[in-house]
Formats: C-alpha cells, structure tokens, sequence
C-alpha cells in the first residue's frame, strides 16, 4: 500500500468526518521512507512513529532485511527526512535481550537524533516446537531475542535517573507519563496499565477486527467491518468479556501489591508464570516492574505533590541537579 491508497484514505476521511476533528499515526520502520512519504506526511499532519532499537550496533542485531543486511543506515535516513521536512515523528524502541544491557547509549542515542517522545517496548515472546505460542500455552521456553524481565525493571531506572535530571519537560517517555498519571490518579494512557482492556482493537486488511494487537488469534476475532459497525463490536458481549477478564484473571499476588494502583497486572498476554494459586497468570515482567516502580515512587510522590499544588513536574527537575 502506497501513498495513493492513503492519501484516498485521507480524502474519505475528510468527505465523511462530519466535521469531527481526525488525528493520523502512522508507525513504520523507516526503511522505505523518503522525500514523497514526508511531504505527503506534512501535508495531513500525520504522526509518524519510527521503529529504531539504538545505534548501528544494537539495532542491526535483530533488525534486519529478509536476506540478512542491516537496516539502521536507512531508518536514521527515514529520521533526517522526517526532520527536514518538519514532520512530527517520535520513536518506538524494542528493548530485546541485546540491548537491555545499553539503557544510557540507547537514551543518548535517541536523544542526538532527535526524539522527543519516546516508547519503550518489552520484547517478551515465547515459541514452541511449533512457533511462536498461543496465549493459551503454558510452560512454553522464552525465545533467545526476548527482554529479561529484571533487566528491563533496571533499563528504565538507568533511563529514568538520565531523564529526571536532564530532561524532563522536554522529552516525553510514555511508560514515565503514565506512571505519574497513576501516582496522580489520572486515567490511564496505556491499556497496558489499564484495569480493564478491550480499547485497542487491531484490524487486518481484509477488515477482520479483532480484540487487541497482542491477540490477532481466531478466538479474538470480533468480526469484519463489512459485516459490522466497530459500535456493535465494541459494545458486544465478547469485548466487554475481554475486557473484565484482564481484571477477573489478575494473579493474587496483584491484589496484595502495593503497586497496583499503577500496573493492574501488566498485559494479559505477559500473563504466563505460576502464581502462588498455582494458576499461570502471573506477568512474566513482574520482577522489572516492581523495580521500576520502586526506584521512581520517591520522585513520582514529589512530582504528584507539585501537581497538586499546580506547579509542573517538570519543576522537579531542579531539585536533582
């Protein structure tokens, strides 16, 4: 699909948005953008997400072509094409078992590019003798590639303590936002940390719509958009039982966790270690969270108390340097 199918789509929009206010996204991983797609990009104010895991060195580890080459000369090309043509773009980085070790070369990094909003991803994947597993598959092996979920607690800490001190205000990091968000008892920004799910549909291009992205399985299949409005399959029966069932399925362990408040249980699909109840729906990244939250709730309090006395947070700045 290429700039013609979205600029049809973009005209579509504007006949029959009604007068309502339209926000495009659009995430990639770089290699194919030039001069055409960032004009096109600039012209309907598209936010750009680019996929980009770290320098060369880190990112060329998994990031590759089908036939083996790297892809980070051409995604940092993306970046400076987006940049020159004043497209608003931030970046989306896969924290894997190489570069979970790298947490301030990765910030540095991102930063000289230029990113001003950051997202960092667990990568948790599982595989069977089969392929990747089914979320109903217990005791599956973790894949070589996926993130340790201890080092992962320990790679946001890294990036945090950069963060607070240097450049909150100016940068953005979404697991940060919504963190304070919850110490705040903002709504959620991330289903992720959300008590209940069913808000993030994913839709293939034949128009099957389906739960959520982490859950692009035949059971999660809601229906086809030519047979169905998004109104009735967000409003049925099986996506609000999606949605209660991250909630009713929480290990017991999250009720008793101090940190609740900020994580409900973590995504279900990470949802797979033995709880104390013998039942397997304990989050898998767990043990990185509880550091995250532990290390940041110090800073996260005193920024919850210059919110409530309506001074920014980002105010806190001052007292770290």
């Amino acid at each position: 699909m290429g700039i013609p199918f979205y600029r049809k789509a973009v005209e579509f929009q504007q006949r029959y948005c009604g007068g309502k206010t339209i926000v495009n996204t659009f995430q990639t991983n770089g290699i194919l953008i030039n001069d055409d797609w960032a004009t096109f990009f600039r012209e309907h104010d598209f936010l750009v997400g680019v996929s980009i895991d770290g320098d060369a060195a880190l990112h060329d580890e998994w990031r590759v072509t089908r036939s083996g080459k790297p892809t980070h000369e051409k995604v940092e090309n993306a970046v400076r094409c987006l940049a020159q043509h004043d497209v608003e773009f931030n970046t989306l980085t896969v924290v894997n078992r190489t570069n979970m070790h790298h947490p301030v070369q990765v910030y540095r990094y991102l930063k000289s590019i230029g990113s001003r909003y950051m997202q960092f991803i667990p990568l948790v994947e599982r595989c069977g003798e089969n392929g990747l597993a089914q979320p109903q598959d217990k005791h599956i092996a973790m894949t070589p590639w996926s993130v340790d979920s201890l080092q992962f607690g320990q790679f946001l800490n890294a990036v945090f303590d950069i963060w607070i001190r240097e450049d909150i205000g100016d940068i953005g990091i979404q697991l940060f936002e919504q963190t304070l968000a919850a110490w705040c008892g903002l709504p959620p920004q991330v289903c992720v940390f959300a008590p209940t799910c069913g808000s993030a549909f994913a839709m293939e291009m034949n128009g099957d719509v389906y739960n959520c992205d982490h859950f692009v399985y035949p059971q999660f299949k809601l229906g086809n958009i030519h047979q169905k409005t998004l109104r009735q399959m967000n409003q049925g029966e099986q996506n609000r039982q999606f949605g209660s069932d991250k909630q009713r399925s929480m290990a017991q362990e999250c009720h008793r966790c101090q940190w609740k408040f900020a994580c409900y249980g973590g995504c279900p699909k990470h949802r797979f270690l033995p709880s104390a109840s013998g039942a397997t729906n304990h989050n898998y990244l767990c043990a990185g969270y509880q550091a995250f939250f532990s290390h940041t709730a110090t800073a996260m309090s005193a920024m919850r108390t210059l919110y409530e006395k309506g001074i920014s947070p980002a105010e806190i700045k001052s007292i770290f340097v």
